[in-house]
Parts: structure tokens; C-alpha cells; sequence
């Protein structure tokens, strides 16, 4: 069908805003995203800086010196969207947040590949989860420019593990809501500017909070039917009864779970979205929400 006859033939309607947290307005969404957007600045300036291409060559990684080169591009990538972020929220006069101190825990190549692997991924659903909420086209239009360019990060990291993971492993990614992402950023932060307790470098009053985090083992990819144990790191019993893996579209699918005292059993289902998967705990059968979800996201590839 032509573009024509799709026009003709589907209605245009105006795009329905949906209602975002209370206290979050389009500012807190451009300050969220300058939040992840420092993360992973720091995080690939620091790698630029740690590592030579000699050491990719060493680690195993193909054509190791233009893949330093392309690196070194998706630093340079990650700081511009930092300006684009500070010089939009300045012109609204809004108080961009700060860059915080991070530790990402990696010790060699191959872990801080594993890790801007997570880092793309949850980058690219951020943006996806929070486009639903922006009020202002433009700041619409920056956030999916931006997104784009983070989806392309994700992909080219994906085929650059080892061994290599699909580039586009499904035909869509998975949004995830704030205090999902904030789950996610939080155990990479260790301090923030002027920042209470808990917001993680974000805007005082936001209402953003981080769920206990979880580890999932073992390492590697994961196969529907496979179990994964998830490990609370909670300084008490979160009580989890149920878990779910996300999806798009579907929002959730529910999965076996086994376990107790923060340690828990939990099947990949059979329906589990391949890629970068995100799976929680809750407190309810119902769908995952802020109410009932006690822990996670748990991250790992399918």
C-alpha cells in the first residue's frame, strides 16, 4: 500500500497524553533523562580513559582498533546529549541535576562490555517508558532523536559481546516506567550533589523511588524454561509471592517461583520477550505496579 492510501484510510487523531506521576512534569522527565544521560557519560569516558584498543585486541574483541574508534564515538555521543539535556532544561529555567560519583564494578574488558550492554539497554527503554508522559512536542521530538541514537549504541554493543547476541533479538523493545529505570540506575550511583537520600542525583520532591535491587545467576543467556535464581539485597524479608517478566506489547507474563528469605526461584516462561529482559517480584498475582512490586527489576539476556 502506498503512504497515500495509508493516509486516506486511517483518521488522524490528536495524541492522547497520559497522566504522569503526581509532582512530574515535563522539567522532572528532562532532568530524569539528564540523570541517565550522566551515568553514561562517566561511564564510557572512564573506559575511554581505562582502556587502549590494544586492550579490546587482547580481550578478543574483533577489529579491536576501529572498534575503540567507534567507542570513543559513543562517548562523544553520550556528552552531547548531556549539553542537549543541561541547555534545554536551562532554557526553561530549570535546575539541571549534576553529575554524580558512580562505581560500575567492572574489573576487565569483558565485564565493562557486559555492562554498557545493560547500561544501551535500559537507556533505550527509559526513553521508550517516558515518551508517554511529555507534554511538550519538542521535548518529544529531542527525546526520540536521542532514543535512536541509544538504540543504535545498544545494537552495535549487543553483536560486540562475546559470544556475540543478536543486534535486533525482537521486533520491539520494552518500556519501563521510572521507578523501574531508577531501580536499575540506583546500585551504579554512590553519591549525588546536594541530593537527598534516594533520588539519585534527580530534583528534590520527585517522586521517584528505587525497589531492593536483584542479582540474577547464572550469568549468561537464558533460555525459556531455564531457572534463575534472583537474590534480594534487602535489610529485610521483601516477602515476594509472585514474579513477572515485562513484555512489550502486554505489558507482563507471570513466571514460576519458588523461594523465600530473598532468594528465589524463578522459571524464564515460555513467552519471555528475547533480548534484554526484565523480570520483578511482587506481593500480588495482579499486574506488577508501584503498589505490589517488591523487588527488582532483574536484568539478564534471553
Amino acid at each position: 500500500a502506498s503512504f497515500a492510501a495509508l493516509a486516506a484510510a486511517a483518521p488522524l487523531v490528536q495524541r492522547q497524553l497520559a497522566t504522569p506521576p503526581a509532582g512530574v512534569d515535563d522539567a522532572t522527565i528532562l532532568n530524569y533523562a539528564l540523570t541517565l544521560e550522566h551515568l553514561e557519560n562517566v561511564f564510557y569516558r572512564e573506559a575511554i580513559q581505562r582502556f587502549t584498543a590494544e586492550d579490546f585486541k587482547a580481550a578478543g574483541v574483533p577489529a579491536a582498533e576501529a572498534f575503540f574508534n567507534n567507542l570513543q564515538q559513543i562517548a562523544s555521543d553520550e556528552e552531547t546529549h548531556v549539553t542537549a539535556l543541561t541547555n534545554v532544561l536551562n532554557s526553561i529555567d530549570a535546575t539541571p541535576v549534576q553529575e554524580c560519583t558512580y562505581n560500575f564494578g567492572y574489573t576487565d574488558v569483558q565485564g565493562f562490555l557486559a555492562t554498557a550492554n545493560v547500561l544501551e539497554g535500559v537507556g533505550v527503554s527509559a526513553y521508550l517508558g517516558a515518551a508517554q508522559f511529555i507534554a511538550d512536542a519538542t521535548y518529544l521530538t529531542t527525546a526520540g532523536a536521542i532514543l535512536t541514537v541509544e538504540s543504535r549504541h545498544s545494537s552495535y554493543l549487543r553483536n560486540a559481546q562475546s559470544p556475540p547476541q543478536s543486534p535486533f533479538p525482537a521486533p520491539f523493545d520494552i518500556p519501563l516506567d521510572f521507578n523501574r529505570v531508577v531501580s536499575l540506575a540506583a546500585p551504579f550511583i554512590t553519591g549525588c550533589p546536594d541530593a537527598p537520600e534516594g533520588t539519585i542525583g534527580l530534583v528534590d520532591g520527585t517522586p521517584f523511588t528505587a525497589f531492593p535491587p536483584i542479582a540474577a545467576s547464572p550469568a549468561g543467556i537464558a533460555r525459556p524454561g531455564d531457572v534463575l535464581t534472583f537474590t534480594v539485597t534487602s535489610d529485610r524479608d521483601v516477602g515476594a509471592t509472585n514474579a513477572f517478566f515485562i513484555t512489550f506489547p502486554g505489558g507482563a507474563i507471570p513466571a514460576e517461583i519458588t523461594g523465600s528469605n530473598n532468594v528465589y526461584q524463578v522459571t524464564v516462561p515460555a513467552a519471555a520477550q528475547p533480548g534484554q529482559a526484565y523480570a520483578v517480584l511482587t506481593s500480588s498475582a495482579a499486574s506488577p505496579t508501584d503498589d505490589n512490586i517488591v523487588a527488582g527489576p532483574a536484568v539478564f539476556q534471553v
